[in-house]
């Protein structure tokens, strides 16, 4: 989800969700250690909860950016050993983390030895031709001896040859069981499940075998989903929200950060695209929030604009 889920897109979603645990995009320790910390970590109080994904596999390094994750307030902090591509790879961490386990764990232990934060871990269920269930189950299990307790899984293997990003969310058969067979393994374990989902009616049939579901880029792209997750999944009283008022709190947001950080709305708007999907009008409205001529006018007078094609 690199250059999508930062905190303005995590802002819309907590308008639309109370309850649903929201992930940064993934954060290189080199970012945090050589770079603009600030443009990395800072984030919208209105997030909680919010946990930090971060990249990298040298334990000190990890450490210290778990650290400042916890100094800058984040809820959780969460290792990414799924992402196949090969820009990560040459960074040697992602999903080749997963034929290393023994690093993994140390990396796992020197995090918890410096915050007193969750620190979880996000992977594939194998790499390659690895198809076994027990390559994923005693990766698990080296990790839980170190002292991680919370695992989200994505049901696919991870290719890290030949496949792009892209093709690694699409071509590795999806294969759910593993990840329902790792909870009954480790029943004392969090065991949440990624990859594929598109559905309430989904997310709750998993729910029947692990404990947790994270959905990506369906999310993104129909963010209206959200809406009615908090009434279905946590038992709240049911949702108030309109699609209209979504976008005026987001077109509030956005004079919000124009005056305190110079943002423009532009780069905002992008990520509430798909709140009208499947909408009359739709298209139209999109066309709006999306054209680059109107970025020199403020974010309330391209609402004004917007509101005339519904």
């Amino acid at each position: 989800m690199l250059d999508w889920t930062d905190r303005h897109c995590r802002f819309l979603h907590r308008l639309l969700s109370r309850h649903a645990l929201l992930y940064t995009e993934m954060v290189t320790t080199g970012a945090l250690l050589h770079g603009d910390v600030p443009r990395h970590l800072r984030f919208n109080s209105e997030e909680h909860a919010v946990a930090l994904q971060l990249g990298g596999s040298d334990p000190a390094d990890l450490a210290a950016c778990a650290k400042l994750g916890q100094d800058w307030g984040y809820d959780e902090i969460n290792l990414n050993c799924g992402c196949p591509s090969e820009r990560v790879q040459r960074g040697a961490f992602g999903a080749c983390l997963m034929n290393e386990a023994d690093l993994v764990a140390d990396c796992v232990k020197a995090m918890l030895d410096v915050v007193q934060l969750p620190v979880t871990v996000k992977h594939r269920i194998g790499i390659d031709r690895e198809e076994s269930y027990g390559f994923v189950r005693d990766f698990v299990g080296t990790l839980s001896a170190a002292g991680c307790q919370v695992f989200i899984v994505h049901a696919r293997n991870a290719w890290l040859k030949g496949l792009s990003p892209k093709e690694n969310r699409e071509i590795p058969p999806l294969r759910y069981d593993l990840v329902h067979q790792l909870k009954k393994e480790f029943p004392q374990l969090t065991i949440a499940l990624n990859g594929g989902v598109t559905s309430s009616a989904q997310i709750a049939h998993h729910l029947e075998h692990v404990d947790g579901v994270m959905v990506g880029r369906e999310a993104y792209h129909n963010p209206w989903w959200l809406a009615g997750w908090d009434e279905t999944f946590c038992g709240t009283s049911p949702s108030e929200l309109t699609r209209e008022l979504v976008e005026e709190q987001m077109v509030a947001y956005m004079e919000r950060e124009a005056a305190a950080n110079g943002t423009s709305w532009y780069s905002i708007a992008r990520h509430m695209l798909g709140l009208r999907h499947g909408q009359p009008g739709a298209r139209k409205w999109r066309q709006v929030w999306s054209d680059h001529r109107l970025k020199a006018l403020p974010a309330k007078d391209v609402w004004a604009i917007a509101r005339q094609v519904d």
